[in-house]
């Protein structure tokens, strides 16, 4: 049984439908991330399962229990769903101590004296926030308080935890150390976690499972690494980083033993052959995808098949990034942009051959 299921959510604000026939389900124990840009319905659809908000379609259930089913006209307010939240801001209470911060959930229910020390105890050793017990929460650094904000939301034992954005407010070497530090708190423990972002870089490091939504819809659910490297959509594939996008024609498509198709394709000047999840039919129009990290600099480079793609082209632009270089390569076919080695690659203005093998595109849909 899913530890939190969707069924056809919606959400209208007014004239605008925020979240449009929205279905998820979240395992036990999975860590979920609700990805997309700002405005795609993530953060209304975290809050709906939370009853921040209430959904004006579908149904909600956590574990074996309904808590929001619009047709039903039921809804549970959110004290009675068992989800422990952590938000953008933390919402640490400055008036409050370390621990009277992460006790507060335990007091409104009424728990003893003696249960309230045992599991806020427990709760900050998890998060390695002992000895802060008795500070001042104005005292804590961003990343103090981040984890005082997950010992709150942990600390009462909730079936699910639920975190909008809880690593933005932090520095860029902060928000990596918090990341790993918070993935490898979920595994231990076995949280089930829906996490909102807009960070894909984020998303992938932390997710078992990503769900890239747009305009209110899901555009493609899965692993972190099927999103990036096979996208679904066009929309999927620009929304991680600066993808190379290519314009073909498909002439032959042949069935591979691992379920995948070869393609042989045409495009504007060029042929070449491609992976795609799907059969294409022959002069069906494709888009061929191409990350930056799988164009190389030099002669061909092709994969264990033989198969590659070479352009002739000229550096138009170099930018050093410390741990490699972003280029961009204008060729007869397309300006390419290029992930390349920080040191000893042309500079602009030079010619050069760039090769792509055709292990490393991905056909989807014009």
């Amino acid at each position: 049984m899913p530890a939190v299921s969707l069924e056809h959510i919606s959400c209208r604000f007014g004239e605008v439908l925020a979240v449009d026939d929205v279905n998820l389900d979240v395992e036990q124990g999975d860590f979920v991330t609700l990805l997309g840009p700002s405005g795609c319905g993530k953060t209304t659809t975290l809050r709906m399962v939370a009853g921040l908000e209430q959904n004006s379609g579908g149904r909600i259930s956590i574990g074996n229990r309904v808590v929001s089913d619009a047709e039903g006209n039921f809804f549970m307010p959110p004290d009675r769903r068992r989800l422990g939240m952590v938000f953008q801001s933390y919402a640490i209470w400055p008036h409050m101590t370390v621990f009277d911060n992460v006790a507060y959930p335990l007091r409104v229910r009424r728990k003893s004296k003696d249960e309230i020390k045992d599991r806020v105890t427990a709760a900050l050793r998890l998060v390695e926030m002992s000895k802060y017990a008795d500070r001042p929460a104005p005292a804590l650094s961003g990343g103090q308080q981040q984890r005082v904000a997950i010992a709150r939301a942990l600390v009462f034992e909730p079936e699910v935890l639920l975190l909008d954005e809880p690593l933005s407010n932090l520095d860029a070497k902060l928000r990596l150390q918090m990341g790993d530090e918070f993935r490898s708190l979920q595994k231990r423990l076995g949280i089930t976690c829906l996490y909102v972002t807009h960070d894909q870089e984020e998303a992938m490091a932390l997710s078992d499972r990503i769900v890239v939504m747009h305009a209110g819809k899901i555009l493609q659910i899965g692993a972190p690494e099927e999103i990036y490297q096979r996208p679904a959509t066009r929309e999927v594939a620009a929304f991680f980083g600066s993808p190379n996008l290519l314009e073909a024609r498909v002439k032959d498509t042949k069935a591979e033993a691992d379920g995948s198709f070869n393609l042989a394709v045409e495009g504007n000047g060029w042929t070449g052959q491609v992976r795609a999840g799907q059969r294409f039919g022959t002069g069906e129009n494709i888009i061929v995808m191409v990350r930056p990290e799988n164009v190389t600099l030099g002669g061909s480079h092709a994969n264990g098949n033989g198969h590659a793609m070479d352009w002739q082209g000229r550096v138009a632009q170099s930018i050093f990034r410390g741990s490699h270089r972003s280029m961009v390569v204008e060729t007869p076919v397309a300006r390419f942009n290029v992930e390349a080695p920080a040191f000893g690659v042309a500079g602009v203005g030079e010619n050069v051959t760039i090769s792509v093998p055709s292990s490393a595109t991905w056909a989807i849909h014009a």
